[in-house]
């Protein structure tokens, strides 16, 4: 009798582990994912924008559909439906990907403050691809709108790599890759910072710096959980 409990105990402690190993793998990829397609996006519209700069230009204005100027700025990206796509999609798969997270893993302190970091990061650049930052939006008052989503996308997606790297996944992620998540985050404020404050650099390298930071991490921690599989087994909660 006892040895048949113990088998039916390993034969479900197996199952779980199988499961949340799939759950895993599946998180990875989405995570990896989901940077790649949005710097795929933003490398097509920017091939379509003429005169585009990397440093002068905002991100957003290669999701700014006909032509127009705005602060100086020449518009006029033929390809925004592809940026725009980078946005939301980016938004979709890492949404995604923390669902899938969430439930590979065992409860621990600070998975749900994840969660919700994860999911307002998304919100936030779902906003900036759906309400674009162009003269119209700047005349009837829209513009405010894309600001906040700007600010939703880089201050989540950044305290997300350092609550993540601080504590949500002491668990699961090497040490080394905590750390970097938590200087990529504080590299990602900071940049944030210059860009508002308009210092040192132009606006459009502060910008991306503050943008890739969170893109990089994604990255990173979808390498991480993959590597992951391969080497440990887990047991879903």
């Amino acid at each position: 009798m006892e040895t048949r409990e113990r088998m039916a105990v390993e034969h479900r402690n197996a199952e779980g582990e199988a499961v949340g190993g799939a759950l895993l793998r599946a998180s990875g990829l989405l995570w990896m994912l989901a940077p790649l397609w949005y710097v795929l996006s933003e490398a097509i519209a920017a091939a379509g924008f003429r005169g585009y700069s990397y440093a002068q230009n905002y991100i957003s204005d290669l999701g700014v559909p006909g032509t127009g100027q705005l602060d100086g700025r020449d518009l006029d990206s033929t390809m925004s439906a592809v940026m725009n796509a980078g946005f939301i999609g980016e938004g979709l798969l890492v949404v995604l990907a923390a669902v899938l997270l969430y439930a590979a893993l065992p409860p621990l302190r600070g998975r749900s403050v994840l969660l919700v970091l994860v999911f307002v990061h998304a919100v936030g650049i779902s906003i900036v691809g759906l309400v674009h930052g162009s003269p119209a939006n700047l005349e009837n008052g829209l513009m405010a709108v894309h600001g906040l989503g700007a600010v939703l996308a880089i201050g989540a997606g950044n305290l997300g790599a350092v609550v993540a790297g601080a504590f949500a996944l002491r668990d699961v992620l090497p040490l080394r890759l905590r750390i970097a998540g938590i200087v990529l985050g504080g590299l990602g404020f900071l940049s944030a910072f210059l860009l508002t404050a308009h210092l040192f650099f132009p606006d459009g390298v502060t910008e991306r710096v503050a943008v890739y930071t969170v893109m990089l991490w994604h990255l990173a921690l979808g390498i991480a959980l993959l590597a992951r599989t391969r080497t440990r087994p887990l047991a879903r909660p």
